[in-house]
């Protein structure tokens, strides 16, 4: 395609032909076959706020001015050091702050953004930028994809999980209901700054909550992190991978976490890239997200997604183990790291029915083909296409009763803090038990799940810390 002066105006490359006229047609008909070109970028900047590093505002010069998206916690953390970042560049910086957690995961909030893209007057290759979590870059990725068709915009990611798994994907999107993720698109940023000091002020428990997310990645495609993984898990956790470590461990903590974090990242890139828009269903990062869709807005306080996804992989690793894919030992290192690092492997929600209900659900996803990502052995994947409900119930079985007898210190195999905060849901966790007890205070014949919920609701409360989400 050419502009008035002949020159290329795009660079999409693209053919029309005529195809021939077929019997209840008019006339011949056309095809069309484009192909445009994807390109967007990665760079690892440590303190990205630094007003000595201009990284980040050199996206932003040629306008003079950045209109930025972040909740309230990350406000509360870096909205004053952002205005002063911006300033020092002679950026005006607008923020805007919205109320964050997965209950705001909506299209009411993007709407919101899409709102304040236009109050701020965004010029159509601009880009607004967006500092926070995997739920702030989703929903603001699919407000730019879908205002004016296609803006641009800039991830500085937060989170463990936005930094290691929601960073490196070009998807977006938002919930319906309480469908997950329903709604969305494929929408690439310009760019995406990885900055692990936001680590240091992250909680363990979401430190622990993007653990899982580099079990995923690992365990199926890439043994030399999983060996890392198996052998510093903890320690990374509690040093929020060797940013807060001290002491004469500190330096080899923080090279082990660069080295865990840039491979795992390295290996998605390599596995997403070729497919980015998911035309082939056969995906290695699917794992842990075959049963973990539907489980982890079951219980009255959801799952935190890490826990979910780790119930899902730990059970598809008992399914692997009795079918001779993985040995008793590597399913035991396995379960043992998770067990360590405080990451659920089972919940009483997750019984028969569910699973059965998840594997229908998922089959829509796929195809009509199960496509459950295994390992085979540890560091391989396998994509398991024949099990059978008879299988995966027995399986399941299997599964709760080897966690019981292993871990009995984990009620019904559920890790530390596997249950959303305030933060993570953007709204109060007590009031929906309140809400599923219509109102009453702890009922006189609880059953065992109900206070279950009930001493972790209590845990919560009594926890509430500041996320950056």
């Amino acid at each position: 395609m050419c502009d008035c002066a002949g020159l290329p105006s795009s660079d999409l490359v693209a053919s029309v032909r005529e195809t021939p006229q077929s019997v209840n047609a008019v006339g011949p008909g056309y095809e069309v076959k484009g192909y445009e070109k994807l390109a967007y970028s990665y760079s690892f900047v440590d303190d990205i706020f630094d007003v000595a590093k201009d990284d980040l505002s050199s996206y932003f010069q040629k306008w003079k001015r950045c209109l930025a998206i972040m909740d309230e916690t990350v406000y509360g953390h870096y909205g004053q050091k952002t205005k002063a970042y911006f300033a020092a560049h002679g950026i005006d910086v607008t923020i805007h702050v919205f109320k964050g957690g997965e209950l705001n995961k909506t299209m009411t909030t993007m709407l919101d953004f899409v709102d304040a893209m236009d109050r701020y007057g965004l010029i159509r290759k601009e880009p607004v930028l967006v500092v926070g979590g995997g739920l702030a870059s989703d929903v603001v990725g699919y407000a730019c994809a879908s205002y004016r068709r296609s803006s641009n915009f800039i991830r500085v990611s937060t989170t463990l999980i936005g930094l290691i798994d929601a960073a490196v994907s070009i998807k977006v999107g938002l919930n319906h209901g309480k469908l997950k993720n329903r709604l969305g698109a494929y929408h690439a940023p310009m760019h995406t700054f990885l900055d692990f000091d936001f680590l240091k002020t992250l909680p363990v428990e979401q430190v622990r909550n993007g653990f899982a997310e580099i079990v995923k990645i690992s365990h199926v495609a890439h043994k030399p992190t999983w060996d890392r993984l198996v052998k510093y898990g903890p320690e990374l956790v509690e040093t929020r991978f060797g940013r807060t470590s001290t002491g004469d461990r500190a330096v080899e903590l923080r090279q082990v976490a660069s080295v865990i974090c840039r491979d795992a990242i390295k290996v998605m890139l390599d596995l997403e890239s070729p497919n980015l828009h998911e035309i082939g269903l056969d995906r290695v990062i699917a794992s842990g997200h075959t049963w973990s869709p539907t489980l982890e807005l079951t219980p009255t306080v959801p799952l935190r997604h890490g826990h979910a996804i780790m119930i899902d992989m730990s059970f598809s690793i008992t399914l692997a183990h009795s079918r001779g894919y993985i040995t008793e030992r590597e399913r035991d290192e396995f379960f043992d790291l998770q067990s360590q690092v405080g990451l659920s492997m089972d919940h009483e929600d997750f019984d028969a029915k569910l699973l059965l209900k998840a594997t229908d659900a998922i089959l829509k996803t796929r195809d009509g083909k199960q496509r459950f990502a295994v390992p085979k052995p540890l560091g391989t994947c396998f994509f398991i296409n024949d099990a059978s409900d008879e299988e995966l119930t027995s399986a399941l079985a299997t599964h709760k009763a080897h966690i019981r007898e292993r871990y009995p210190h984990m009620v019904n195999g559920v890790g530390k803090s596997a249950f959303v905060d305030a933060g993570d849901l953007g709204h109060d966790p007590a009031e929906l038990v309140k809400k599923a007890m219509n109102g009453k205070s702890k009922p006189l014949n609880a059953s065992d799940s109900m206070r279950s919920k009930i001493k972790a609701i209590d845990n919560v409360s009594h926890a509430q810390s500041v996320v950056v989400a």
